[in-house]
């Protein structure tokens, strides 16, 4: 079991949270959990923050390959479980067809193939719309919580020296 983190956590850490200028800790811890086993992404997931061509784009270029996984064959299987419930959920053919065009998709076939927590800033939402990524995580059974229960759960401490 590992977290897969969400673009959004990335983004919104950047933007809000943990800049890369004066949080360089949040980051570091990333890092290493990533080098721990425990915190990994996908590969679309580092698509959408290359395509942002800024700071966060740099930092995402310099980790290890490893840290964004491409889908393997176990993938394969829950990326059609994933599609069969977008499907069958009573979503608007737009939602589905843009679910199934973007990182989201991807996220929650890996964490569902690797039964990994989802770790997004999302919450569900009861909409035909749009799918978001905690409503395919209650439909396909698999665990997900905001960056801050997992910083909790793990114990993560950024303390001044």
């Amino acid at each position: 079991m590992a977290y897969l983190l969400d673009a959004n956590v990335f983004i919104a850490a950047k933007n809000l949270h943990y800049g890369l200028d004066f949080c360089p800790a949040f980051w570091d811890w990333l890092i290493e959990r990533n080098q721990a086993g425990i915190v990994y992404s996908v590969e679309k997931v580092a698509d959408e923050i290359e395509d942002g061509a800024d700071d966060l784009s740099e930092w995402a270029a310099a980790l290890d390959p490893t840290f964004f996984q491409a889908p393997d064959p176990s993938v394969i299987a829950s990326l059609a479980a994933v599609s069969d419930w977008a499907t069958s959920g009573g979503y608007e053919p737009a939602a589905i067809s843009t679910f199934l065009q973007v990182a989201d998709y991807y996220l929650v076939a890996q964490a569902h193939a690797g039964q990994h927590i989802v770790v997004t800033h999302e919450r569900p939402a009861a909409t035909t719309r749009r799918i978001k990524i905690p409503d395919a995580c209650i439909g396909l059974g698999i665990k997900f919580m905001s960056p801050f229960e997992m910083l909790r759960r793990e114990h993560a401490r950024f303390v001044l020296g």
